[in-house]
């Protein structure tokens, strides 16, 4: 059999070109970011709840998560997240226990090293414009082992087995443009790597990223978050 065209396909499911743009407008109108309650609105109050959340989890005095049941029966009709929060899948750095949120408040996006490939910006398109969260956050953090390999393989020419070559490839120019910057270069590395993707999605990304944040409705900003001390730094605002 030969290959089998889009259109033709698309006749063999019974959809023509109306009843698709049908199907596409049933489902955004029946998204929940429209009716759930969201618990910042704006950028600024979005970063002031993670900014406080912080400061809550620092004096070892958060809040309980809203765990019940009846938040778990609201959220299984959808979401209303007001952060999409990108992070290392490091497992010393989990966004929620961070910064006290529970349940359907962060949308998060996790790689080895908090990069953003195809695969990261679409998740952060599709909760900027079809979730409608104000804030969107890109963190790395001390000592992120991501940032070593890059930092070896600019050194020392090493070498990764498998994926992970590839995995590290897209930190490398991070790595070469904080080599002269005073200060320990892994820190310096990690902060550089945040900036360039920062730098992406503020400049360089797709009209339905770059149009809420012409208008003041999206901020990105990027953070560095300290192990030891449990301080998220929001170093890059913009």
């Amino acid at each position: 059999m030969g290959p089998v065209s889009r259109r033709a396909m698309i006749a063999g499911l019974g959809l023509g070109a109306g009843a698709l743009a049908s199907a596409r407008v049933t489902v955004r109108a029946a998204d929940p970011a429209t009716t759930l309650v969201r618990a910042a609105s704006t950028p600024d109050e979005a970063l002031r709840l993670l900014e406080n959340g912080n400061a809550a989890f620092l004096a070892d005095k958060l809040p309980t998560a809203d765990l019940g049941s009846k938040r778990r029966i609201e959220l299984a009709a959808g979401q209303s997240p007001f952060c999409a929060y990108v992070s290392c899948s490091d497992s010393r750095v989990p966004p929620e226990i961070l910064f006290g949120r529970g349940l359907g408040e962060l949308f998060i996006i996790r790689n080895a090293g908090n990069t953003v490939d195809t695969v990261a910006m679409g998740s952060i398109e599709y909760a900027v414009h079809v979730l409608g969260v104000p804030l969107v956050v890109i963190m790395g953090h001390e000592s992120c082992g991501a940032v070593k390999a890059a930092i070896a393989v600019v050194e020392q020419n090493a070498r990764f087995p498998g994926a992970i070559d590839n995995m590290i490839e897209p930190i490398i120019p991070a790595v070469l443009q904080s080599r002269n910057q005073p200060g320990d270069p892994v820190e310096n590395a990690v902060k550089e790597n945040v900036r360039r993707v920062v730098g992406v999605l503020r400049h360089e990304s797709d009209p339905i990223m770059m149009a809420p944040q012409t208008s003041g409705k999206v901020k990105v900003v990027g953070a560095y978050y300290e192990l030891a001390t449990g301080r998220v730094d929001f170093f890059d605002r913009g």
